[in-house]
């Protein structure tokens, strides 16, 4: 354990670092930390700024990766300025921030209900979301700050409505997971519902955009990003103790003094509200949400949720696939959510197939 003195003359908080217990403690105020998954997580951070500015480069007029460093500082080579500030700098942003939080939400739903495959993807709260957009889209002809809204509302609807129909003396994790695989299916019918009353033109629209795609964003989507991230991140990271608990179980979470419904309740509401935001934002890109936190918790080796790994695992698998798509396509035309819909759906058959080996499921 290393100590930190204060300076003469100044007020006495002592700082302590313990490196072999991952502790920081400042006064009467302790912070537990996980060395590999704060490398892990710092990895992945710059990772997924060097893949953002690969793609940002890519297209039919190719920039290096240099010149579009220094045109986001202010020195880029002659025309590279609109290229990169107004057409692909917005995209790139989307994508990174809507993969940050899928990642997050499916590191906090499947925490939730301790199974892998708990994702919003599987259990229904991305089709939610999807379902208000496209309300807001196809009946309503909104823009992107009402789609958000729709989005939301969704969402949200569709988390109280299958908290309710999972609750029995509590919230168990397979009956969320049953009961959200439900609601999935009747929201999928729903969805085609609304595709059948739609004109061609909205149709054509809401279908590439259900695909999940990067495809036009602006700053109007980054901004809907900014804002859903700046209010509920905070709210996951300062629950991320209750979501390790909760993970013990309801009756040694209660034993620790965590309130297990309220705090599962406000976890998944805010969950909720990260994936309708990212659904908002970039259209419901499969499979991102269900993949991130398995691979972060590979990574990281560490038991608990790993929101931060988690997080941006999903924003590298988002920029990564949308570069793809553009190296693949030579252009920006194809939507992301084709390539994470393909390598998503063999990631789930190896996942089941795994669950089923280990006599989980």
């Amino acid at each position: 354990m290393s100590t930190v003195k204060p300076v003469p003359g100044a007020r006495r908080t002592p700082v302590h670092l313990d490196r072999a217990r991952g502790c920081v403690r400042v006064g009467a105020w302790s912070l537990r930390f996980d060395a590999r998954a704060v490398l892990v997580s710092a990895a992945l951070c710059a990772l997924a700024l060097v893949v953002t500015v690969f793609a940002i480069g890519s297209g039919e007029f190719a920039i290096g990766p240099l010149d579009v460093v220094r045109t986001l500082f202010g020195d880029g080579p002659p025309g590279a300025d609109f290229i990169v500030m107004d057409l692909r700098l917005p995209r790139a942003l989307d994508g990174l921030l809507v993969g940050f939080a899928m990642g997050m939400a499916g590191a906090v739903f499947q925490s939730l209900t301790r199974n892998p495959l708990g994702s919003p993807d599987i259990t229904g709260f991305g089709n939610g979301a999807s379902a208000g957009a496209l309300v807001a889209i196809i009946l309503f002809d909104a823009g992107a700050p009402q789609t958000a809204l729709g989005a939301v509302g969704g969402g949200l609807a569709t988390a109280v409505a299958v908290y309710l129909l999972a609750w029995k003396r509590g919230v168990h994790g397979y009956r969320l997971v049953l009961v959200g695989i439900g609601a999935s299916a009747v929201l999928g019918s729903v969805t085609s519902f609304l595709f059948v009353r739609a004109d061609i033109g909205k149709a054509a629209q809401a279908a590439t955009w259900m695909i999940g795609s990067l495809n036009g964003r602006g700053w109007s989507d980054v901004r809907i990003a900014v804002l859903g991230l700046a209010l509920l991140v905070p709210v996951v990271l300062a629950y991320t103790r209750r979501l390790t608990m909760l993970e013990m179980g309801d009756d040694t979470a209660a034993a620790l003094g965590i309130p297990p419904e309220r705090s599962r309740l406000t976890l998944l509401v805010t969950a909720t509200g990260l994936t309708a935001m990212a659904v908002a934002a970039a259209g419901p890109v499969p499979f991102v949400a269900l993949a991130s936190p398995q691979l972060a918790r590979r990574m990281t080796r560490a038991a608990g949720p790993n929101v931060l790994p988690a997080a941006w695992t999903g924003a590298v698998l988002v920029t990564g696939c949308d570069w793809a798509t553009q190296r693949i396509s030579h252009s920006a035309l194809l939507p992301v959510g084709v390539v994470t819909g393909v390598a998503g759906g063999i990631y789930l058959g190896w996942l089941l197939w795994r669950e089923r080996g280990s006599g989980r499921l």
